[in-house]
């Protein structure tokens, strides 16, 4: 099975070059690449980036990447925050805790709720300590895929 990284390009690249209307076709075109995963999963990558649904002006809709596919202003701004605040990140199974300098857990947090990352159900953060639930099925593994593909600069 290939990495997340690699399918969200694959994902990315289907979508700019097709008009495709469900996910039951994104699936079939996700696994002529190469790619089998299940609905859930599409619609965590979906979800992941950003994508929606458009008018094709006639009688239909179809899947397409924000028009500024770039990270706005905002969400860099969030994403400093996490890369300046993690120190590290341990799991015992779906609880995590996430160590922090003193005094950043609350900004790392938030930025961890408003960046949506899929895989976290919820957080708590204290002065320097963050304890985060995954979602039912999502692992650490998961996580830190998720953490590599949009906040790349932090490690385990």
């Amino acid at each position: 099975m290939k990495e997340r990284p690699s399918r969200l390009t694959a994902l990315k690249t289907l979508i700019k070059n097709n008009k495709i209307d469900n996910q039951d076709t994104l699936l079939e075109l996700l696994e002529k690449e190469g790619f089998k995963v299940t609905q859930a999963t599409l619609s965590r990558d979906l979800k992941m980036l950003k994508v929606g649904k458009i008018s094709d002006g006639w009688s239909g809709y179809y899947y397409a990447l924000p028009e500024k596919e770039l990270v706005s202003e905002l969400e860099r701004s969030y994403i400093q925050d996490v890369r300046r605040g993690i120190i590290s990140i341990e799991f015992s199974g779906n609880f995590g805790v996430i160590k922090t300098r003193p005094g950043h857990a609350n900004s790392v947090g938030f930025a961890l709720d408003v960046l949506s990352l899929p895989e976290i159900l919820g957080s708590v953060a204290g002065d320097d300590t963050i304890f985060v639930i995954l979602r039912e099925g999502m692992t650490k593994e998961d996580l830190l895929e998720s953490f590599n593909s949009r906040i790349p600069e932090v490690k385990e």
